[in-house]
């Protein structure tokens, strides 16, 4: 019988081990972090004229996911807001297995947050680490009301959660003392979203030394509810909040830049190292 049992937990251990080595090991097939920037305007472009291709959501794709290790198919880790107005997938046009996605009120990054990005990224293998806010988002309002004096009472467990937005908020109010509270809202939620890079770089190793050596991109992104679109963010201030982290630097909020941000458009991703050649399209398999 001890024999029977140790044979079961041996078998078990290896089963777990085996598992854990799969999610590890990075696919052969996996794009490059341009191809899947690429791949995900594309997409997004698809959705913001109405032409989604929905892909991968066939049912060989949906048997699929249901043998298949997520690792070798998953191109994108990203954070993004729980807001019913941001469905991921839908935005980048995506279906099984392509995203890993984790979702926040306020995409703000704390430690499930990071946490699960570091899965994303150290196990699943995604090549792109994205933090995307939206416009009109409800978590930044609801903190600009509350730092500007005009908030009204949450719920016991909402203050907490939302908590790490008010640095970004305030570090806008102090660059801009009469900003007013639509400017306010525009301005942090984008300086929330590099404090969520920053905050990824700081707190995890792991994922500040993959992208030091370039295993992952890390991109900043905006979306816009009115036209659909999704706005990358300069690659310049990301290699710079890498930079500063790698640096030993603390975690303090970025400043937010004295220029306003420009209106949401159609633009090319970033470029994530050379240049690619534009992905191929969509196609259900």
């Amino acid at each position: 019988m001890k024999r029977v049992c140790f044979g079961i937990l041996a078998l078990s251990v290896y089963t777990l081990t085996t598992t854990v080595s799969m999610a590890s090991e990075p696919s052969s097939t996996k794009p490059s972090a341009d191809k899947v920037l690429q791949t995900l305007t594309a997409g997004n472009a698809n959705f913001a004229k109405g032409n989604l291709t929905h892909p991968f959501t066939d049912k060989e794709r949906i048997a699929l996911a249901s043998k298949s290790n997520q690792g070798n198919f998953a191109t994108a880790t990203i954070i993004s807001c729980s807001d019913s107005q941001v469905p991921v997938e839908y935005i980048f046009d995506g279906g099984l297995m392509n995203l890993f996605v984790i979702r926040v009120a306020g995409n703000v990054c704390n430690t499930d947050e990071i946490g699960s990005a570091e899965y994303g990224v150290c196990h699943v293998n995604t090549p792109v680490l994205i933090v995307l806010g939206h416009s009109q988002c409800g978590a930044v309002t609801a903190v600009a009301q509350t730092v500007m004096g005009k908030g009204h009472e949450l719920e016991a467990n909402i203050p907490p959660l939302v908590a790490p937005i008010v640095p970004a908020v305030e570090s806008v109010r102090t660059a801009f003392p009469q900003v007013t509270m639509d400017n306010l809202v525009n301005r942090s939620i984008e300086a929330n979203i590099w404090q969520g890079i920053e905050h990824i770089f700081t707190r995890s190793p792991a994922i500040r030394a993959k992208a030091a050596s370039g295993d992952v991109t890390v991109v900043g992104a905006i979306y816009d509810l009115e036209t659909g679109l999704v706005r990358w963010l300069p690659k310049e201030k990301v290699d710079a909040l890498l930079a500063k982290a790698s640096g030993g630097q603390n975690n303090s909020p970025v400043k937010p830049e004295a220029h306003a941000a420009p209106e949401p458009e159609a633009q090319a991703a970033p470029e994530a190292k050379a240049h690619e050649p534009a992905a191929p399209e969509h196609s259900a398999h």
